[in-house]
């Protein structure tokens, strides 16, 4: 591992200043749970680390106005005893409850989890499925909302440019007509990598689905809204029928590869099943 500088700023004025100075050659970091494993394989070697892990500014989970936020620096061990979560968004909790394992979870962030771009980011779905928002700062202080669907642009790139910090995520509070359900499928029930997964938020009227967000993780190259499902659902009464076809049409809409934890056959079907399970769940 080739020598880097590090550096941690006291508040965010601290933050701003580095990274003014520095002019987009510092790395954030926070956990370190992603960044340090890559470093020590020499595939990034940064010139400056950048901790913002004690910034208090940026570590929060609140409900604000109608809608939940929460900082960059907030550890997913956080969100998963969050009560706001817990009673709000209860799939972002269970999300981030099978993050890894508890050492992970303690030390992993939810700007890390998101600005690494990993298709099978256990946070990005739900947060997909809840219609969030990303915070970004500029080194002028200045910041700027990116709707969280067009924040991945690809596998491992994000909307960030060089000298940006993920802050913060913002998500409407889901209403009492919004019902939701996640599923993560892994390999194995501790510190399992997602082989799959499905997040789900309808709106309903009665048995009539108003809006839907669905969205699916490590079945393409970045986290992704499954739209075509999405408006197959709205304006419709749920029924058998309807699941089969969206079951169908799913497979039609990710693009998953085969890899060391599953076939591309596997994940398309695995896909299937649990959108349909989530959906029926979600309706309970």
């Amino acid at each position: 591992m080739k020598s880097t500088e590090y550096i941690k700023p006291n508040d965010l004025s601290d933050l701003h200043h580095i990274m003014k100075e520095y002019k987009g050659r510092a790395t954030v970091i926070a956990g370190g749970t992603n960044l340090i494993p890559d470093m020590r394989v020499g595939e990034k070697a940064p010139e400056l680390l950048l901790d913002i892990s004690d910034l208090t500014e940026l570590s929060y989970i609140r409900e604000d106005n109608g809608s939940i936020a929460i900082g960059a620096a907030t550890t997913i061990a956080e969100m998963a005893a969050s009560p706001v979560l817990l009673d709000n968004s209860p799939i972002l909790a269970s999300a981030a409850k099978q993050l890894g394992n508890p050492l992970t979870r303690n030390r992993a962030t939810l700007g890390g989890n998101l600005a690494n771009a990993s298709p099978c980011a256990d946070t990005a779905p739900p947060l997909l499925a809840l219609d969030a928002t990303v915070e970004i700062l500029s080194p002028g202080g200045k910041t700027r909302q990116v709707p969280l669907s067009k924040f991945f642009k690809g596998y491992k790139f994000t909307d960030l440019v060089k000298g940006e910090v993920l802050s913060g995520i913002t998500f409407p509070k889901p209403n009492d007509s919004t019902k939701s359900s996640h599923t993560k499928i892994g390999l194995r029930n501790a510190a399992s990598i997602c082989v799959a997964s499905i997040a789900v938020a309808l709106d309903m009227d009665g048995k009539t689905c108003r809006e839907a967000r669905v969205a699916a993780g490590s079945v393409a190259p970045i986290p992704m809204r499954v739209t075509r499902v999405e408006k197959l659902l709205e304006g419709k009464e749920i029924n058998a029928a309807l699941l089969e076809e969206c079951m169908a049409v799913v497979k039609e809409e990710i693009s998953p590869i085969s890899d060391i934890r599953g076939s591309l056959e596997y994940r398309s079907y695995v896909t299937s099943m649990i959108l349909k399970r989530n959906i029926e769940s979600a309706l309970k």
